[in-house]
Parts: structure tokens; sequence; C-alpha cells
């Protein structure tokens, strides 16, 4: 019980350590970064990466390089641009009235749905069955989990008070 809070405060700090230089390089590129709050590229608009956790991404600028988006959709419409790659874990890609991606797509458990004028100069890939999301998302989280339990099983059982011998 008593090594409750130290793991706790642990946990916060390794969190804090391992987003804080994310945020802070995306600060300085024009990098687009959320959590949790859709993002969208205005016409006339211009960014280098955008990086979306549980939320969507709407495209009618231009993204210099990469989109990736987690639990969440990418729409590129009005004639937006993404001159990188475009992933999506959870979600759709959807590019209408002459969009353009000029890297690959990649679409885990969603679908990819394009107009006829839209065009894509990298490879396509798409994996729809929400099967692919639990093989690639749930099964290493799980993996992860099983260790964690597992040192902690460890550390309890080196740091058990001796019993009283009567």
């Amino acid at each position: 019980m008593r090594f409750r809070l130290p793991l706790i405060c642990l946990a916060i700090v390794v969190t804090i350590l391992a987003i804080l230089p994310a945020v802070s390089v995306a600060d300085d590129s024009h990098d687009r970064t959320q959590f949790g709050h859709d993002i969208t590229v205005g016409s006339g608009e211009q960014v280098s990466d955008v990086t979306c956790f549980g939320c969507s991404v709407r495209i009618r600028g231009h993204v210099d390089s990469d989109v990736t988006v987690f639990g969440g959709s990418v729409i590129v419409e009005d004639q937006g641009e993404i001159g990188g790659d475009t992933t999506t874990f959870g979600g759709g890609v959807r590019l209408r009235d002459e969009s353009k991606i000029d890297g690959d797509v990649t679409v885990f458990g969603g679908r990819l749905q394009r107009d006829p004028s839209a065009t894509i100069g990298g490879d396509v890939t798409n994996f729809s069955s929400p099967l692919w999301l639990v093989l690639i998302v749930a099964l290493p989280l799980t993996i992860f989990g099983a260790l964690i339990a597992f040192v902690i099983w460890i550390v309890r059982l080196v740091v058990r008070p001796a019993e009283a011998v009567a």
C-alpha cells in the first residue's frame, strides 16, 4: 500500500516527459497535434505535420508532410493537399473534390472513400476489418499490461514483510 503513491507519481512524470517533447517540437515547426479536439486546416493555410489522438482532421489547405490519426477520420476537401503519407487507426479517409495526397494512404479499421477527381500519389493499403485493430492495438497493450502486472507481482513478492514466527 505504501508503494502505491510513488508508483502513481512515477507514472504521471513518465507520461508528462513522453508528451512534452512532442508538444514543444510541434510549436516550433507549425505542426498540429491534438488530443480529443478536431483539427481543421483551412483553405490558404499551410502546416507541416498533423497528428490527432481521439479526434478527426479536416483539410482544405496544404499539409507539407504526414497526417496521422488515432481513433478518428481524415477528410480532405476543396482542393486540399497532403504532401506526405496519411495513416488512420480506427477511422476512415475521405477524399473529395480534386483533393490530393502525394504519399501513401494506410487505413486500419476504417474505409477509404475517394471522389473520382481526387488523386493519391503513393500506395493504398486498407485493412477495413476491426480485427486488424485488435491485432495492432489491443494485443500489444494486453502484452504490455501483463508485463507491468508481472513486475508489480515481483516487487510485492520482494518487499512483502516477513511473517512472525510463533
